[in-house]
């Protein structure tokens, strides 16, 4: 861990306990927004890749926010959307574009709001479900989907409201599976133990979403999803446990293939050369 991060860390901790003596509810909307905002790229590791010079740059409205798409290969009578994870951006799916090209596909992706070119400050997965429908909305139909981790869960909740059959093709890389372990997982980096902070943190899930933290899962959505669905999750993936996948793969649905690796972990895993070309031999 770098020092800046691990500084921010040990402030976040002690500000969330300080907070939690004086009110277990400010504790936990400290505890939402810091689950809801993404760490923005270093310029470092943000550099526009030669592809992304080429797009057709696009703008969706979305809650007052202005979000940046880019589209490649106009006017293919196919279309795949590319959705990336927290804390990530399009860029990061370059390498994806030209084979799509290569099979003939209009290519387009976004960054989702407090993302990349994309406005805003915080993203929870409900808002980046709804900015999905939005997309599909505008710029689709599509025939095909690639989403990494955060992106993944996003577009299972997109897809139990937006028509579609087993003709749509759906690829998803190391998804964010269950929001729960997400949350365990947030808890533990935070040293949250209080378990009023805990239970007011999911009364705010409740109240500006309707469902509790339980119901943002993959396990659950799959079950309303026909599109066909290859899954590709890394036997040492650290931040969406494969274990919560294989409890997805024990359903045994139909229309769902699962593709596990090893050694590759949460972010080496869509970057990597064999993975890529078993996700375009797919789509």
């Amino acid at each position: 861990m770098k020092i800046k991060q691990f500084l921010a860390i040990k402030y976040f901790r002690t500000k969330i306990k300080l907070l939690s003596v004086l009110s277990t509810r400010k504790a936990a909307e400290e505890a939402f927004r810091l689950f809801s905002t993404p760490q923005k790229l270093p310029k470092a590791k943000n550099i526009k890749p030669s592809a992304f010079n080429h797009a057709e740059p696009l703008y969706v409205k979305f809650y007052g926010l202005r979000v940046k798409g880019y589209k490649w290969n106009k006017d293919k009578p196919a279309r795949i959307l590319i959705l990336h994870g927290f804390s990530s951006s399009a860029y990061k799916f370059s390498h994806y574009v030209a084979p799509l090209i290569e099979k003939g596909y209009e290519v387009i992706a976004f960054d989702a709001p407090a993302h990349g070119g994309s406005e805003g400050v915080t993203i929870n997965a409900l808002e980046y479900g709804k900015l999905i429908e939005i997309i599909i909305k505008a710029f689709g139909p599509f025939n095909g989907f690639i989403a990494h981790s955060f992106g993944g869960l996003a577009l299972s909740l997109a897809l139990e409201k937006v028509p579609h059959d087993e003709k749509m093709k759906v690829v998803f890389i190391a998804p964010a599976t269950e929001t729960t372990s997400a949350i365990d997982s947030a808890f533990k980096i935070l040293d949250i133990q209080n378990e009023n902070v805990k239970h007011d943190f999911e009364k705010i899930i409740k109240e500006k979403s309707g469902h509790s933290s339980k119901w943002f899962s993959m396990k659950r959505a799959m079950q309303n999803i026909k599109a066909s669905t290859l899954w590709i999750h890394d036997e040492d993936d650290d931040v969406t446990p494969l274990n919560d996948a294989l409890k997805v793969k024990e359903l045994n649905l139909p229309n769902v293939e699962f593709h596990i690796t090893k050694t590759l972990g949460h972010r080496k895993i869509y970057r990597d050369k064999t993975v890529k070309n078993i996700v375009i031999d797919f789509l």
